[in-house]
């Protein structure tokens, strides 16, 4: 009976939420597009894209498409690379659905600095595939459009370059569907509200699913929850993912570097990697130039975070790569698993 109870329940919820979210995206009841979000909404604000190439909002980047829309500056040495190479790990999950059925839009609010020429180098860098246009304009027509699409804070973004609001926006301009979303969101679903969501959510899925089967949730660790925000945008972890979406990361793997690397040095490097190539410490060059030149940004990590971060790579690493004891050396031992493995 409570089972039954329970079904009726969820299905109830399921049907309301179905309303409320028809209601708010003014889908008509014959399944029309009614959307109040089109072309009298959006401005069809002037830009320029990296090949110097004029298009218009409205008109060329988002009409009848699924989109997402972030907005950086190139000089950013914080938020605006670990924005990029999220939305890069989402793009190479997608494959060539980007730029045919999904579009990626990183429009610069520094046009001043950021000319098509810089943005295409500020693209190659981070390896970026078709179907990814940077964009450039007039500052306070980008400005606007940041008001419209509710990506402008007063107070943060009124002319500081260097604060700014990181909220991304995905959506679906032809249905009227959109969310703002963390651009340290998890890639997958990100790709999964980009490729499914916001493309069939009026169809019921076919496939039927039992919270019986549902597979047990693990916590985890402080230090695991930072590296998969914050570290997991740029590095693999004994090259996580790869295998199965070719998501090399923009820098090293990470799997032994707690081996490899002095602890002290490791742990002014996520304190102060800016002040480390600025210094221009050896081994902080030889990683800027081994990997793009793309500066590793400053976390702003307190000492407790830095702590918690090292010792779940200590932690990943002693399971994946155990130390196997030499035979008649009970002191010692020789590293098993990925034996000669170097992590920078």
């Amino acid at each position: 009976m409570l089972q039954k109870i329970g079904r009726v329940a969820m299905a109830l919820t399921a049907s309301v939420l179905v309303v409320i979210w028809t209601s708010l995206c003014g889908v008509a009841a014959d399944g029309g597009a009614a959307t109040p979000w089109g072309q009298e909404f959006f401005p069809d604000t002037a830009l320029v894209n990296q090949d110097e190439q004029p298009v218009r909002f409205f008109d060329d980047l988002i009409k009848g498409k699924v989109v997402v829309i972030n907005f950086i500056f190139t000089s950013c040495n914080d938020s605006c690379p670990l924005e990029t190479a999220r939305l890069r790990q989402v793009q190479k999950l997608m494959g060539d659905r980007v730029g045919r059925d999904v579009f990626f839009y990183s429009i610069s609010i520094d046009p001043q600095t950021d000319t098509p020429a810089v943005l295409k180098q500020y693209a190659a860098k981070f390896k970026v595939g078709p179907g990814w246009q940077f964009l450039t304009g007039k500052k306070d027509d980008i400005d606007q459009l940041r008001r419209s699409l509710g990506l402008f804070i007063e107070g943060v973004d009124n002319g500081r370059t260097r604060d700014h609001n990181l909220s991304l926006i995905v959506g679906n301009q032809a249905t009227g569907r959109w969310m703002k979303a963390s651009p340290f969101e998890n890639p997958y679903i990100l790709a999964d509200q980009l490729g499914n969501s916001l493309q069939n959510w009026k169809v019921a899925s076919i496939q039927q699913d039992s919270y019986a089967n549902a597979p047990d949730v693990r916590t985890p660790s402080l230090g695991e929850q930072i590296f998969r925000t914050r570290c997991g945008a740029c590095h693999t972890l004994g090259h996580e993912g790869e295998d199965t979406a070719g998501m090399g990361g923009v820098g090293p793997d990470l799997l032994g570097v707690t081996r490899n690397r002095d602890a002290a040095w490791l742990g002014r490097w996520l304190k102060e990697p800016d002040v480390m190539l600025a210094e221009k410490d050896p081994l902080a060059l030889s990683l800027y130039q081994a990997y793009g030149n793309i500066a590793m940004p400053n976390l702003r990590m307190e000492p407790n975070d830095i702590g918690a971060v090292l010792g779940y790579l200590q932690q990943e690493t002693d399971r994946l790569q155990p130390i196997a004891p030499v035979a008649g050396d009970q002191g010692h031992g020789t590293r098993g698993g990925h034996e000669g493995h170097r992590a920078h």
